[in-house]
């Protein structure tokens, strides 16, 4: 097994978690009464269950570092996720950053943000 890292977000409902996410691809792999893992490719997402968790105030982010990052962007519009600046989910699509980079921004049930990072090289 690969050494790795691996986000844990949280979750008010894993029903509306594991729903919102299998639209954009991701796949159920693990889930209890307090944890949640879902797949997508290489991609890992972990989720603990937080039913207190405020939208409006949540801080938690990850990195999505894809080879493909327009075809996770198609993903998440064919979910239905729409371009904004307030609601949830949402999505902030992905642009030439200053770095170089190209980045977008998903916005998920729950106010967690996941960069959606093109990985180069």
């Amino acid at each position: 097994m690969t050494d790795r890292a691996v986000p844990v977000l949280p979750s008010r409902s894993f029903d509306a978690t594991v729903a919102f996410y299998a639209a954009l691809g991701f796949e159920e792999a693990y889930r209890d009464d307090e944890w949640l893992i879902l797949r997508w490719g290489e991609v890992q997402l972990e989720f603990v269950l937080a039913p207190g968790t405020d939208p409006l105030t949540s801080d938690a982010l990850c990195v999505l570092r894809v080879a493909d990052v327009d075809a996770l962007e198609r993903a998440i519009r064919r979910a239905g996720v729409e371009e904004g600046s307030e609601g949830f989910p949402r999505l902030h699509p992905v642009r030439r950053a200053p770095s170089g980079l190209r980045i977008g921004h998903l916005i998920d049930l729950d106010g967690s943000q996941l960069s959606l990072v093109e990985e180069v090289g």
